[in-house]
């Protein structure tokens, strides 16, 4: 019986480990091995990378204007457009568990923008925002100065507002269900306990929400640097540098054959990431255990 169990446990591993290898096959592939080819060419030069040059592309990249304006502004869109969608989803997603008037079919529209072709919305967003479009002879009409919305600093505060109405509606439902998963009778006990609508706040809402506060962040952040698309619909290859990102940067570099330069920046997007993660994550355990 023993060494039947014992060849039981070894076939269910080996079997385990064939399901399991198309993934690992693929994750080596297409993620691992082209990583480790651009560290790789983060440190070499020339055509395939045939000669060492140590840190010298680092520090090319990080001299480079074009590349501290992108990641400037990167950095400044995640800090502005992430913080504003968690913050006015989650006031949205608590006025729907109040009973907000009209909350049922608020709740059908919030998916509306995931589904809809994003080309179409920045053309409508063109229409309106262009130079001679409907929003400038509406402030002319009232004796307002021209505005430059997409080829001046306001660009930077369209593409927020495009990221917001793309990212808000999802946002909201995950925050929503994570105050649904909260049993009442915390609120009715510390009711009873004379807690008022602050401490109840401080106390139960927020620590329990925390896991979905992560996950909302963390696809606030992945939807963030999706963006690209948006400002590029907007602005092309070369928009005005308020909205000059570091998919830009990225992808002129990778125009230009410039591999050296594309793979120190995909190298430092990664570890911005990792660590933005990472601080969240310690963050968010941080903030359950107290």
């Amino acid at each position: 019986m023993k060494d039947r169990g014992h060849l039981l446990e070894k076939r269910k591993k080996l079997i385990g480990t064939l399901l399991a290898a198309p993934v690992l096959f693929g994750t080596f592939l297409f993620f691992l091995l082209p990583f480790a080819i651009c560290v790789r060419y983060s440190f070499t030069f020339g055509i395939g990378g045939v000669s060492f040059t140590g840190f010298d592309n680092y520090k090319e990249v990080f001299s480079s204007y074009a590349f501290q304006l992108a990641a400037a502004n990167t950095l400044r869109f995640l800090a502005v457009g992430v913080t504003l969608n968690i913050v006015l989803s989650f006031f949205t997603a608590w006025m729907l568990k109040k009973g907000l008037a009209g909350s049922r079919f608020f709740r059908y529209i919030l998916l509306l923008p995931l589904v809809l072709p994003i080309a179409s919305v920045v053309m409508v967003i063109q229409v309106f925002f262009a130079e001679t479009g409907i929003v400038n002879h509406w402030l002319i009409s009232l004796g307002i100065p021209l505005v430059q919305w997409l080829e001046g600093p306001k660009a930077f505060y369209v593409l927020v507002g495009l990221y917001l109405w793309k990212s808000f509606g999802y946002s909201v439902i995950l925050l929503l269900s994570g105050l649904n998963a909260i049993p009442e009778e915390f609120y009715q006990t510390a009711a009873i306990e004379g807690a008022g609508r602050v401490q109840k706040l401080v106390s139960i809402t927020l620590p329990m929400m925390s896991p979905h506060f992560f996950l909302a962040v963390i696809m606030g952040i992945v939807n963030a640097f999706k963006s690209y698309r948006e400002a590029f619909l907007l602005g092309g290859k070369h928009p005005h540098d308020s909205i000059y990102m570091i998919q830009h940067f990225l992808n002129n570099n990778f125009e230009s054959l410039n591999y050296q330069k594309l793979s120190v920046a995909a190298i430092m997007l990664f570890l911005v990431l990792v660590f933005l993660l990472c601080g969240f994550y310690m963050l968010q355990n941080r903030y359950r255990e107290g």
